[in-house]
């Protein structure tokens, strides 16, 4: 069963969700996007299976997710609230931050200071749709850690083709920024969610759990 509590933020309280493995060979601390929260179907599936594999997982539903707002805040604030959750936390194991979209981008900016080893971005929002002038990459590529991207094939903020061709990435075919997949697909909605587990295993283990 996981433990849940919550953590005192300068934003108000925020609600972690920690699942421990038994030998843990990393800890993944994972945040949520700008519109949805620690419910997201990849974010549960990374929580739920990988403990088994003896990668601890926690994550962190912000504080304005919490008080039942549905914008978040400017992302000075996003990583104010991210370090302050992760400053309660007591760590076993290499630490490797991450999120999806927007919390993808709070852990990139904030992991070389958070003492991360790692970061796990799921669905980087490479830029605004139909804005690609508008590039954050300097985001990725400034956390100065080991990195890994999740990305659908179809997401309008950045399909795997307009990143770099050196970033480590895990495609999901079919897949939106949700990373969703549409009844055509050549994968079902549980493949798709095994892409993204098995894909994020395999870089833990690679590049974290033997650092």
């Amino acid at each position: 069963m996981p433990d849940e509590r919550m953590v005192r933020t300068p934003q108000g309280d925020a609600r972690v969700v920690v699942r421990r493995a038994k030998r843990p060979i990393a800890t993944l601390v994972l945040t949520h996007g700008a519109g949805g929260g620690i419910d997201a179907p990849d974010l549960l599936r990374l929580a739920r299976s990988l403990p088994q594999q003896d990668v601890s997982v926690t994550l962190v539903e912000m504080p304005w997710r919490v008080a039942g707002k549905r914008l978040a805040p400017r992302p000075a604030v996003i990583d104010e609230c991210f370090h302050a959750a992760l400053d309660t936390m007591r760590m076993r194991s290499p630490l490797v931050v991450g999120g999806r979209s927007a919390g993808a981008r709070s852990a990139c900016r904030i992991a070389r200071e958070a003492g991360a080893r790692g970061v796990l971005a799921l669905s980087f929002p490479l830029h605004p749709p139909g804005r690609p002038e508008r590039s954050r990459l300097e985001e990725l590529t400034g956390a100065r850690v080991r990195s890994l991207v999740v990305q659908g094939d179809r997401d309008p903020f950045g399909t795997p083709e307009e990143f770099p061709a050196n970033t480590e990435m895990v495609v999901v075919p079919g897949a939106d920024h949700q990373l969703r997949v549409p009844a055509r697909a050549p994968l079902t909605q549980a493949d798709a969610l095994a892409v993204v587990y098995e894909g994020v295993l395999e870089w833990v283990v690679r590049e974290i759990g033997g650092s």
